[in-house]
């Protein structure tokens, strides 16, 4: 599946909604993991630019997950790739976009302890 980057430079991002396991299989309450076998994690961010603004559901890596990523903490986006998706179930066809980072980290330490000049 064909991975495209996307551009943060003039976005705004803040956590959404607190970073939970993610859920491979609803009926059991599986986690998903990377081939690697570590945890994935989904992040919600709202996505803010100059002309819109959009709640994302990302997944990353449990290790690239700051602490303490409170609802409304602004962050910065490692990594983030959009993906196409489809399939069919039930006889249903779906499709969207997924979206992975390889990083969510806070940007709140950096804006509460501002340099000295």
């Amino acid at each position: 599946m064909r991975q495209i980057p996307v551009d943060t430079t003039n976005a705004t991002v803040m956590v959404a909604k607190t970073p939970q396991p993610k859920v491979k299989d609803r009926r059991t309450g599986e986690i998903a993991l990377d081939k690697d076998g570590v945890t994935l994690m989904t992040v919600e961010v709202m996505f803010s630019t100059p002309d819109e603004v959009e709640i994302l559901k990302l997944t990353v890596p449990q290790p690239g997950v700051s602490e303490d990523l409170a609802m409304g903490t602004p962050v910065a986006l490692t990594g983030l790739v959009a993906s196409a998706w489809e399939n069919e179930f039930n006889g249903q066809k779906r499709h969207g976009i997924a979206f992975r980072a390889v990083a969510v980290t806070s940007l709140a330490a950096a804006a509460s302890h501002p340099k000295a000049a």
